[in-house]
């Protein structure tokens, strides 16, 4: 697992649990793991993917994200600026408990109906 500096410097709580909860707590930044399993996306596609965020909101989960070493985002030098947010290895590590949260859903949706 690599961390970034930022990452390694910060104090992570004691319990494996807890220390999972703190990158991946927020709803947002869940969603935005969710959307990025399926590859790179521009800022404007994951706004729209994700719903009811606001620019300033996913803007700064995304860059928490990416200080915490779960994303990359790649700039390129063009008008209007195009930004692009993709998984890093560590962040594509997270893919499992992804899995797990699909699933645990999907059976709880199954049997709420």
């Amino acid at each position: 697992m690599e961390l970034t500096e930022s990452t390694a410097k910060q104090e992570l709580p004691a319990c494996p649990v807890e220390t999972t909860l703190t990158l991946i707590s927020d709803k947002w930044k869940v969603l935005i793991l969710r959307d990025l399993m399926n590859g790179t996306l521009r800022f404007g596609e994951l706004k729209k993917s994700i719903g009811h965020v606001t620019q300033k909101v996913l803007t700064a989960q995304l860059r928490q994200m990416e200080a915490n070493g779960l994303l990359t985002r790649k700039v390129y030098a063009e008008v209007p600026p195009r930004v692009e947010y993709t998984l890093t290895e560590l962040g594509y590590s997270l893919k499992p408990v992804m899995d797990a949260l699909w699933k645990w859903g999907e059976n709880y949706q199954a049997q709420c109906r």
